[in-house]
């Protein structure tokens, strides 16, 4: 529960190749330190990284814990994705509503982020129950 499948220093170095060779056709972002850092501005390469993952029909959406809604609707609008805001992670009802979002089954998405306690906790947790929903 508490370990990721991957780890990697940035969010960038996810490959279209390492996606497809999993079979995951959508992803679930977190926000502060995946794609913005402290000062609410994207990390390096993330506005290229994602839109070549879109033109490959890969399907991305944010969930962050933030209540702010502004600071996730900027980077949602500057990415042109779905959000969901104050998710409550490691509850299943943030996870499940981007599930939803993205319209796929639960083994054809992964979740990228960087605390253990919130998105790591979280997205193992739903592994098995997403498909449910």
């Amino acid at each position: 529960m508490l370990y990721p499948n991957l780890y990697l220093n940035s969010i960038t170095e996810i490959t279209l190749e390492m996606l497809n060779k999993n079979n995951i056709k959508g992803l679930i972002l977190d926000l502060d330190n995946t794609i913005i850092d402290f000062d609410r501005n994207l990390a390096n390469g993330v506005k290229e990284w994602c839109e070549n993952l879109k033109k490959s029909n890969i399907k991305i959406c944010i969930l962050s814990n933030t209540n702010k809604v502004d600071k996730v609707a900027k980077a949602a609008k500057e990415l042109n994705l779905g959000y969901i805001n104050f998710a409550r992670k490691p509850l299943k009802s943030g996870f499940k509503k981007a599930k939803k979002l993205l319209q796929l089954e639960t083994k054809n998405i992964a979740v990228v982020g960087d605390q253990i306690f919130t998105d790591i906790i979280g997205a193992n947790r739903m592994r098995n129950v997403l498909d449910t929903c």
